[in-house]
């Protein structure tokens, strides 16, 4: 499979948002006078879809819009830092001419805050509220492709969840693990996985630095 462009998950991939994220929902859900929950029931959310479907979720009722502002309000002025290696590795791709696209699922508004916390920038930020279904469906990765003018075939999709490298899979895009990400299952298959963010930049010419026996490498 030849790689014409990279797209990135952002939580637990780009940016170690393992503690700021799930604080943020359990403040939040407090303050709505939600039911006690911890980080972990957060984190076992995040399959659902955006912050305003996880909060609804946690919450255990309906939330008028002025409620789910309450998850963004804990977001503001949060510290969140890129993985060691991720600005160097954005900084190549544009350097080389190619552009940094990522695909969350989270909402647009929720990631462009974090992004922009961790000082990072990117050209093509396709949300979790940009599509009708969340992963692990692959609609993200169809709307990157077309916004890069490729077609999915031509992505690989980096991310440390299971969730990301089914979506690669329903998209028929190659799913590159992110070992360093706190949501990787070094049991989910994969057609390749990364111990760096650096290995992915050889996956674009056809690279497989980062393999490991047994990761499900095609």
């Amino acid at each position: 499979m030849t790689t014409r462009e990279l797209v990135w998950d952002m939580d637990g991939t780009l940016l170690n948002s393992t503690v700021v994220v799930p604080t943020a929902f359990v403040a939040a859900v407090r303050e709505l006078g939600g039911p006690s929950v911890g980080p972990e029931q957060v984190v076992a959310s995040y399959h659902l879809g955006t912050p305003e479907v996880i909060l609804t979720h946690l919450v255990g009722r309906e939330l008028a819009l002025d409620e789910t502002e309450v998850y963004y309000s804990k977001l503001k002025g949060v510290e969140v830092a890129p993985y060691s290696g991720v600005a160097h590795v954005l900084d190549t791709l544009r350097e080389s001419g190619r552009a940094v696209a990522v695909f969350t699922g989270a909402s647009s508004r929720a990631a462009a805050m974090l992004l922009k916390a961790a000082g990072l920038r990117v050209d093509v930020l396709i949300g979790g509220d940009h599509v009708q279904r969340p992963k692990p469906a692959g609609d993200g990765l169809v709307l990157a492709a077309e916004n890069l003018g490729v077609s999915p075939a031509d992505l690989a999709y980096i991310g440390d969840s299971p969730l990301d490298l089914r979506a690669a899979a329903a998209a028929g895009s190659r799913g590159a693990a992110a070992a360093w990400g706190h949501q990787h299952d070094g049991a989910e298959p994969s057609d390749v996985t990364l111990t760096r963010p650096e290995e992915a930049l050889a996956l674009l010419s056809g690279g497989h630095d980062g393999e490991r026996p047994g990761s499900g490498a095609a």
